[in-house]
């Protein structure tokens, strides 16, 4: 698919999207929607990919909707603006249940619509110069398709604030309250990243699908019987699985698994 809206670059298993509308310091509309949708879809399929990034080109990674996209929304029927709401709905779920990790690299200010983004994603990595904002209520709205992300991201007390007061946060209480997972100076941003890149692409590609799919299933299950045997059904399958036999045996044998050479 030729791409307007963002860019795709593929190096060494890792697969980097790139927003690319700095113009309007990378605002989404319907097109950018769509784009992501088809682009995190694709890539999760994609058997040479271990790694996913998401990117921005220009000053800021994204500052949320599009306003001439939200002048369209203005004149939508009921109808209309539930179907929008749904696509955007559907493009976040679809890179949170990507099976390939995803890591976001926030250079600049990351607003509404962009919080959902980057909490969408399993990593989080940001300048240390960069600002964040639910800024939804300003304009009469709520962070409402965003919501379950950035609420999973930040927790449920840190959200209270930001998304009743729409202040600015900076990058370092984002990372205090863990919505961000690590800093660095926007010189080392690159760096960092590549780090995390490094350390995802070492690993069993197999290992990391179900360890994500994990995490997800049962971040807020009860520690139960049944929880018990479903964690004990997991592991006893990933230990047959080839990989899993492959990592056992290149351990105990003194080499490199397979997946690294």
């Amino acid at each position: 698919m030729d791409f307007q809206a963002i860019d795709i670059t593929m190096h060494a298993y890792v697969a980097t999207v790139t927003l690319n509308r700095p113009e309007v310091r990378n605002a989404f509309n319907s097109a950018t929607i769509a784009e992501l949708a088809l682009a995190f879809d694709e890539l999760g399929q994609d058997e040479d990919i271990r790694a996913i990034v998401l990117a921005a080109n220009g000053p800021a990674f994204c500052a949320g909707a599009d306003l001439h996209w939200m002048k369209e929304m203005a004149g939508y029927s009921d109808s209309e603006n539930l179907a929008d709401a749904t696509r955007l709905a559907d493009m976040l779920r679809t890179i949170y249940l990507c099976p390939k990790p995803v890591v976001a690299k926030i250079q600049g200010d990351c607003y509404a619509g962009g919080m959902g983004l980057a909490a969408a994603c399993d990593i989080v990595v940001a300048a240390d110069t960069a600002h964040f904002c639910l800024s939804e209520v300003k304009l009469g709205l709520i962070p409402a398709t965003i919501a379950p992300y950035v609420i999973k991201a930040m927790g449920e007390q840190a959200a209270r604030r930001y998304v009743l007061t729409a202040e600015r946060i900076t990058a370092n209480e984002a990372h205090r309250i863990g919505f961000v997972h690590e800093l660095a100076t926007s010189d080392a941003l690159d760096a960092a990243v590549a780090t995390i890149i490094k350390a995802l692409v070492s690993n069993s590609p197999h290992a990391v699908r179900q360890a994500k799919v994990l995490v997800r299933d049962i971040a807020a299950k009860t520690i139960d019987q049944a929880l018990v045997a479903d964690t004990a059904g997991r592991i006893a399958a990933i230990r047959s699985s080839l990989e899993g036999r492959e990592g056992v045996a290149s351990f105990l044998e003194k080499r490199k698994p397979s997946w690294l050479s």
